[in-house]
């Protein structure tokens, strides 16, 4: 291919952010090219939710998302919503389901999500190719992009490209790196939704509680998320951990309630000393949570007999119980987190057009951008949202 092959628009990165903003834009009758440096496109949305894509969430709202600029999502999430979304899934006749907390997933495979918008694509006349690496960039009357399948010429160029989370699927930091080279400025990435790892007596109780999950509220730099919360044997993991390691920083504290539904421990505690005087410490704790846990957190008390227990030693307890503080050593990298949190500033994009304000042809939008959602379909419908915000401008 030469550069006589023109095109109105490049996308860099058939994710789902990318294929979003191609068939938008190819509906509106734009020459497109997707190119995709993997040989298969929308690896991630294809191991998303176990495999079966929990493609959006019924309760999306800009509170949700982390960005240092939280007023930046407003306008996307606004235009084109998780219903927008939910009425192209039901169109193409998508069995789907909601999980829990409106997390909304295929009934079958995550594939009917990849078919659905590779389908929109090829319908809207837009061109993809797969295994096509770029080697660099140039802004010349436009923009030209040397790839190892020829040179190409357009007046726009979306980068679409992703963030760093899970890199044995392709990730990289191609859209920084490229954001750089326009002086695009960033905001450092870091990984997200990621399992945080523990060390010194914290770390010995976890790993002897590994696999015990239970539900928590875990709460950080005034955020708090009651979800399911796993012991590993480097630390904490589960949906509640995952969600607060996106407010986590280095050094920070994480205060973890074991029993969000006993509003009172003090005086429940003191009740069952009452009713179960000749109970073990252990057996008590049981009827809060599975027995190693229980075993575990009434280990240094000695598990003695409720009887056996003063008011002192209740109200330790009571505070280890409702609010067991952890300071993480850090988290398990981007090879296992979720997602990207920060990424390019939104200070330097229109939040309308996610166009560059010193660059103009250049877009950003998805994971590429400092703009990341909670666990559960909030950073696909990111994708959707600022994808088709693109697509209707380029």
């Amino acid at each position: 291919m030469s550069q006589r092959d023109g095109y109105d628009v490049l996308v860099l990165g058939a994710g789902a952010a990318g294929l979003m903003c191609a068939l938008t834009a190819g509906q509106r009758g734009k020459r497109v090219l997707v190119v995709e440096s993997l040989p298969h496109p929308a690896a991630k949305i294809l191991i998303s939710g176990g495999g079966r894509c929990n493609f959006t969430n019924l309760e999306i709202s800009p509170e949700r998302y982390l960005s240092n600029n939280p007023h930046f999502c407003k306008s996307a999430l606004s235009r084109y919503t998780q219903h927008d979304f939910i009425a192209m899934v039901e169109r193409h006749r998508i069995a789907y389901h909601e999980k829990t907390l409106g997390q909304l997933f295929c009934d079958g495979s995550a594939r009917a999500i990849v078919e659905m918008l590779m389908r929109e694509c090829n319908d809207a006349g837009v061109v993809t190719l797969l295994g096509c690496a770029i080697s660099e960039i140039r802004r010349s009357d436009g923009f030209r992009v040397e790839t190892n399948r020829g040179h190409f010429r357009t007046q726009v160029v979306v980068i679409a490209t992703g963030g760093c989370s899970i890199p044995k699927m392709g990730a990289t930091r191609f859209a920084f790196d490229l954001a750089r080279r326009f002086d695009l400025p960033l905001v450092e990435p870091r990984p997200g939704l990621v399992p945080l790892r523990l060390n010194g007596e914290e770390l010995s109780l976890c790993s002897s509680l590994s696999g015990v999950s239970l539900e928590v509220e875990t709460q950080c730099d005034r955020q708090s998320f009651r979800e399911a919360m796993l012991f590993t044997h480097r630390g904490l993991s589960g949906p509640a951990i995952l969600q607060i390691s996106s407010y986590w920083r280095a050094g920070k504290e994480i205060e973890i309630d074991l029993a969000p539904e006993l509003r009172n421990a003090i005086r429940w505690l003191k009740q069952k000393r009452q009713e179960r005087a000749k109970a073990l410490l252990s057996s008590v704790l049981a009827e809060l949570w599975p027995t190693r846990l229980a075993q575990a957190i009434a280990a240094p008390w000695n598990d003695r007999t409720m009887a056996n227990l003063s008011d002192r030693e209740l109200a330790a307890l009571a505070q280890r119980i409702k609010h067991w503080t952890v300071c993480p050593s850090g988290s398990e990298g981007w090879d296992k987190a979720e997602v990207t949190v920060g990424g390019i500033d939104t200070d330097a994009l229109s939040s309308r057009t996610m166009e560059s304000r010193e660059v103009p042809g250049l877009y950003a939008i998805g994971e590429a951008v400092d703009v990341t959602g909670w666990l559960g379909g909030y950073n696909f419908q990111w994708a959707w949202s600022s994808g088709w915000c693109a697509g209707q401008a380029v």
